[in-house]
């Protein structure tokens, strides 16, 4: 138990350690958008300058190897002392250039504050532009127009490769290429010759075109990564949204299991000892072991009895309406005569019928075959039809029990009443688990609300079709119906050779009243 606690507390402590650390970077990002005043995510910048080191680092010996070459061209018209001390500089930035590049790869994300990285950069950068443009200042006296053209040449070369770097931070792009650009200007405006003031010209509107391709690389880049964002958060939805259903389906399979502990221990705990109760309440009322001293005895028998009868009617109906809800109520199927289950469903429920002033009214279609269903289901369903009719039909109403074939082979059940209907806003909730009416309120027989929903469930387990129709002051009916395929058709008997077929029957429903 210790281990176990202190497990817990190792959690716990985990969890408030990883929240303080989400709610410090989440003060940080809020800081560094202040620090931008552009808007711009956080955690763009810090990717965008990332991108920046990467090409930085990938290219840390191209640019020195440039210089070099560049130093060895102009070795025709510059002094080696010169070029050496210039070389040194361009090695000396670039080394610190690569210094901090390589440092803020190291620096965890989370500690790394990308406003002072990058100006960081961006100095380094400067400086990096600034000794490169100092080889537009070597040996200013020349006057070769060869040594001119081979510095304007270089340096906008060493221009569009730096941009290249440095595109996706358009800051670092400014601090590293304006330095070579403003020292081409200074160098060939220096020169007193219209075509050396024309190249600088050049030279600026060079520059200011790389800038406008720079900014739209850069607009792209930044587009790429909000695309990439917009999709990680869209996984990130996805993978909660994954995580939050598959904990539901655990919860809803943990019920379910609970739900069917508690089904079976109410069955066996509730079942066996009311079914005692039961038949001792029989033998008392029947006085089979004798009559009682007083009669008063043997009527309360009798409502121990009925009292006991409809609660273990209200058990079983709770446990049926559970097992189909939880798809663990199993049919047992058997060929059956639809006609005789439903007859003998009629004769249980005729004595209520008759004590209440009903009529019930049966047309059955003659010749019906053989329906492949549950026995015990068909009856339920009809007995639930029937109970319901008689109990909201009032004194002097009709009941009509009809059966018969569908349109497509199927057969059907029908129950119609002459009681009070159901408003028409009132049957979705009457098809729910202990749903009720307005009219069951007002009424002593008003029940559990279990009847419907269990006849349509048992109704969509033989894959049929329940329908309720029901208007107010009309009445109400419920057709049942059983599909083509659990219909039992006979196979015709083979004509003999010269055989004569007889005509087949007309069919006839036979009617019967009852009451």
């Amino acid at each position: 138990m210790s281990g176990g606690a202190s497990a817990e507390a190792q959690r716990a402590a985990s969890a408030a350690v990883s929240s303080k650390r989400r709610a410090s970077r989440s003060v940080q990002e809020a800081r560094e958008k202040l620090t931008y005043k552009s808007g711009a995510k956080p955690e763009f910048e810090y990717e965008l300058l990332m991108m920046f080191v990467r090409n930085e680092l990938s290219a840390a010996v191209t640019t020195p190897l440039l210089a070099i070459i560049v130093a060895m061209g102009a070795m025709f018209w510059a002094p080696p002392r010169e070029l050496l001390l210039w070389l040194a500089t361009v090695f000396v930035a670039k080394g610190i250039l690569i210094t901090l590049c390589r440092q803020f790869m190291k620096a965890p994300r989370e500690d790394a504050t990308t406003p002072i990285w990058r100006a960081k950069i961006t100095a380094a950068e400067f400086f990096y532009g600034v000794t490169w443009a100092g080889v537009a200042f070597i040996s200013p006296d020349t006057q070769g127009e060869a040594a001119h053209t081979f510095i304007f040449a270089s340096l906008l070369v060493v221009i569009s490769m730096r941009m290249l770097f440095a595109s996706t931070v358009m800051p670092i792009v400014y601090a590293g290429t304006l330095p070579m650009t403003v020292a081409i200007v200074i160098r060939f405006a220096l020169l007193d010759n219209p075509f050396y003031w024309a190249m600088a010209a050049m030279a600026v509107g060079v520059h200011i075109y790389f800038i406008w391709l720079m900014n739209g690389l850069n607009s792209t880049v930044v587009a790429m990564l909000e695309f990439r964002a917009e999709k990680d958060a869209l996984i990130a939805e996805l993978e909660q949204s994954k995580s939050i259903s598959e904990e539901a389906r655990l919860r809803a399979e943990e019920a379910n299991l609970a739900k069917s502990r508690f089904l079976a221990t109410m069955s066996h705990e509730l079942r066996t000892p009311l079914n005692a109760i039961l038949g001792f309440s029989e033998i008392m009322r029947s006085e089979i072991l004798g009559p009682h001293n007083n009669p008063t005895y043997k009527e309360y028998a009798n409502d121990i009895h009925q009292s006991g009868q409809h609660l273990l009617n209200l058990i079983n109906e709770i446990l049926d309406i559970s097992r189909i809800e939880a798809g663990r109520y199993e049919l047992h199927e058997v060929p059956l005569d639809l006609a005789e289950v439903i007859e003998d469903c009629h004769r249980l429920m005729r004595l209520r019928a008759e004590n209440k002033g009903l009529k019930i009214v049966e047309m059955f279609e003659p010749n019906l075959p053989q329906l492949w269903a549950d026995e015990r289901a068909v009856r339920q369903i009809c007995l639930n039809l029937l109970s319901n009719a008689i109990k909201f039909t009032p004194t002097g109403g009709t009941v009509m029990l009809k059966i018969g074939r569908t349109g497509i082979g199927g057969q059907f059940l029908s129950v119609k009443d002459t009681g009070p209907g159901i408003p028409e806003n009132e049957i979705p909730r009457v098809l729910k688990s202990f749903g009720q009416g307005s009219l069951a309120h007002h009424t002593a027989e008003g029940g559990t609300g279990l009847g419907l929903p269990i006849t349509k469930g048992l109704t969509e387990l033989h894959e049929g079709a329940f329908e309720l129709k029901s208007k107010l002051r009309y009445g109400t009916e419920v057709i049942i119906t059983f599909p083509r395929k659990r219909v039992m058709e006979a196979l015709p008997r083979l004509a003999e050779p010269g055989e004569i077929q007889p005509d087949k029957p007309r069919t006839a429903w036979r009617a019967k009243a009852g009451r």
